[in-house]
């Protein structure tokens, strides 16, 4: 079968390896249709983020088809259109025994600390895949993973009715949050970004409200759009310094600063204004089982628009160029997706 490996920064190589045929009794045997390439990736790419060894093999966000059933699975079946949350945790640490497997304190990710699906083949415990009405199709299927981040990030926000919310960055993860606190009531949503495409690639999918940050003051963008109201919650969906200065300097005393950006540099914050405006900054790390099934179900009744979203695709052994081609061309994509089979 086909496995595409990057062996170090900037380098995948696409390699025939020996067919995967065995897997465990609590396994299913995929094989992958889709792949989406996440920013994540990119960052192990350029390697610079900060938990990921080589060689890797990366894809983490994809669809699949079953092909072969362990002897204790019940709920799958040969055929079925599937996805799988990445997550491998230990059940055993603190976090795990609390439900908080999302940060389980030995976490290691299918495509970071452990091999990913970029194969032809892949085995997964069925606990943790989730099947998949066939109308669905294997592309949106790709961008569940992505999904279930926004579900996830916008469920801890504290009564979100009713509030008006920022969300630093127009990329698919920034999209699908600002998508998510919608859908979940919010007064109005704003997005922000530097990138005129990806502004536009949002209000495509139903987000009016955008502030272009190369044209328009971060302030005064609040101001025409909030006025003297202002905004209650603030998502950080970009990992640069100054969109989390930019919420926490402006966002309402009392307020939430939600950080799922993933950072290259350890960013720099006030504490002191922290303090004095008594504002909550909450992380927030992948998802759990719930923030998947509520990802599906939402896509499944149409409340999700993810068509717009995907810009680009590749075939599974130009796997080098589809990353080569981001690295150009960023500004005018959002998800590129990798066909596999």
């Amino acid at each position: 079968m086909k496995q595409a490996v990057m062996v170090s920064p900037g380098k995948i190589i696409v390699a025939n390896v020996e067919d995967l045929v065995d897997i465990k009794d609590n396994q299913i045997l995929l094989n992958i249709k889709k792949i989406g390439v996440c920013g994540s990736d990119i960052h192990v790419y350029h390697g610079k983020h900060p938990f990921t060894p080589f060689p890797v093999v990366q894809g983490h966000e994809y669809s699949a088809v079953v092909m072969k059933v362990g002897k204790q699975v019940k709920d799958f079946a040969v055929g079925d259109y599937v996805t799988a949350r990445p997550q491998l945790t230990c059940s055993q640490c603190g976090p795990c025994r609390k439900g908080n497997y999302n940060v389980c304190t030995n976490l290691k990710v299918e495509g970071f600390q452990a091999p990913g699906v970029a194969q032809d083949l892949f085995a997964v415990d069925a606990d943790r895949a989730y099947r998949i009405p066939k109308e669905i199709s294997l592309d949106h299927i790709a961008l569940i993973e992505p999904a279930a981040v926004g579900a996830h990030a916008t469920a801890k926000i504290e009564n979100i009715v009713d509030k008006n919310i920022v969300v630093m960055g127009a990329g698919p993860i920034g999209n699908l949050i600002a998508q998510f606190a919608l859908i979940r009531g919010a007064r109005s949503v704003v997005i922000t970004d530097f990138n005129a495409f990806r502004l536009e690639k949002a209000k495509e999918v139903g987000i009016a409200n955008t502030i272009n940050l190369a044209t328009e003051g971060f302030e005064a963008g609040i101001l025409r759009i909030f006025g003297t109201v202002g905004f209650q919650v603030g998502i950080e969906a970009v990992g640069v310094n100054a969109a989390l200065d930019n919420l926490v300097n402006n966002i309402e005393k009392g307020g939430e600063v939600i950080i799922v950006g993933v950072y290259e540099e350890h960013p720099n914050l006030n504490m002191g204004f922290v303090c004095e405006h008594e504002l909550t900054i909450k992380g927030s790390m992948m998802y759990k089982d719930e923030d998947y099934k509520e990802a599906i179900s939402f896509l499944c009744h149409n409340k999700l628009v993810l068509d717009p979203l995907i810009t680009h695709r590749f075939d599974f052994i130009d796997y080098q160029k589809a990353y080569e081609f981001i690295d150009v061309n960023s500004k005018d994509i959002m998800k590129v997706i990798i066909d596999v089979n």
